[in-house]
């Protein structure tokens, strides 16, 4: 047992003490990497030092001893330039009515289902009305003796027969029967929903047999004839945009793209949201729009002939301002040259350079980011 112990206690000591020789040449090995850094550190100073002496003495040695940027390139271009602005819209319906009862009453008769197409004028639903012709055909009597008792009181009166009381009271008689039954009649025509136009009929709330109570929705009737589209746009932009500018619409549902114009533009601003609204033409088509449906418009809001275009994502911004680099010649060499810019309006990752830019110039691509005003560039095909 005490061999074994002794054993063991050996091979830990010789494990350690390894283990220890293995640490202090890691540590050894450290310091010199750490010492030929230092060393290559200080080399780089030197050499950069001496090489800005030699450059300031000899120029061809500079040009020489300038590593190039590899850039790509494209050209700036000049074109018409249209700035849109893109709104949501909603087609709307000038006839998209709800119909209700004018009069309390049971329903009668539902003349009409829901997709029915109806004619202006035509009989949509019946009241009970058996109460107002009884009240009628009683007006109407009494109405016929009314006016036997007036004529007879008035071919007296004109005889000189009778008093002049006597002969008003059998007038007046018969003028409020004539307007009690006229009132009667109107109430009649109350009884009986009609169609106030040409459609079809999309919702039928009532049934056969309820009670119909003014005001309350029974049906509702649209016509696809009258349609537009409603869109809202932000107060800033009022003044850009009057009837008779085109618009183009799509309605993405349907996959469907159209040009259409500018109808009306409201002279309200709305207080909870700061819109006005813009109503759009809809003209027939053949595809199917339904009141309601979203659609996408896009108004036109600036446009310049020859314009200065660049892409938007080479454009950057410093202390000055937006810049942009172009690859300019210098001699026998290609360099990156830094100038500032004023941007205009920005459409679809395109803007307009409105100072700076002649047109001719040719922008750094790729690389952009990498180079420096003055760098030297070398331009390669792009790889995409």
């Amino acid at each position: 047992m005490k061999k074994v112990i002794k054993y063991t206690t050996f091979i830990l000591s010789i494990v350690v003490l390894a283990t220890a020789c293995k640490q202090d040449e890691l540590t050894k090995k450290k310091e010199e990497l750490k010492e030929y850094k230092s060393e290559v550190l200080e080399l780089n100073v030197k050499i950069e030092s001496l090489e800005k002496e030699i450059a300031s003495l000899d120029p061809e040695f500079a040009k020489a001893n300038r590593q190039a940027t590899l850039v790509t390139t494209v050209p700036i271009e000049k074109d018409k330039f249209q700035h849109f602005v893109e709104a949501s819209g909603s087609v709307e319906s000038r006839k998209n009515i709800t119909l209700s009862a004018e009069t309390m009453g049971n329903i009668e008769r539902i003349y009409v289902t829901e997709g029915q197409d109806v004619r202006r004028g035509q009989l949509l639903l019946k009241l009970d009305d058996e109460i107002l012709r009884n009240n009628i055909r009683e007006v109407e009597t009494s109405l016929d003796l009314a006016n036997s008792v007036y004529q007879k009181r008035k071919n007296l009166w004109e005889k000189n027969i009778g008093t002049e009381v006597q002969y008003l009271e059998a007038k007046n008689n018969t003028e409020s029967l004539q307007s009690k039954l006229a009132t009667l009649r109107s109430q009649l025509k109350q009884a009986n929903v009609t169609a106030p136009f040409s459609g079809s009929i999309d919702k039928v709330w009532v049934r056969e047999g309820e009670m119909a109570q003014p005001g309350s929705p029974m049906i509702r009737m649209i016509s696809m004839r009258d349609m537009y589209i409603e869109a809202d746009l932000s107060e800033s932009f009022v003044g850009k945009f009057e009837a008779g500018q085109p618009v183009m619409v799509k309605f993405p549902s349907l996959d469907k793209e159209f040009e259409s114009k500018i109808t009306a533009v409201s002279k309200v601003i709305d207080e909870n949201n700061r819109t006005f609204s813009v109503e759009i033409e809809l003209p027939e088509t053949d595809y199917m729009v339904k009141p309601n449906m979203i659609s996408v418009v896009k108004l036109k809001d600036f446009e310049k002939n020859n314009a200065v275009i660049v892409p938007t994502n080479l454009i950057q911004m410093d202390k000055y301002g937006d810049y942009i680099y172009v690859m300019q010649n210098s001699d026998t060499l290609d360099i990156a040259k830094k100038i500032q810019i004023k941007k205009g309006k920005t459409y679809k990752n395109k803007t307009v350079v409105e100072e700076g830019l002649s047109g001719d110039e040719l922008l750094i691509d790729d690389g952009f980011r990498e180079v420096t005003d003055g760098n030297v560039v070398k331009e390669v095909e792009s790889t995409i």
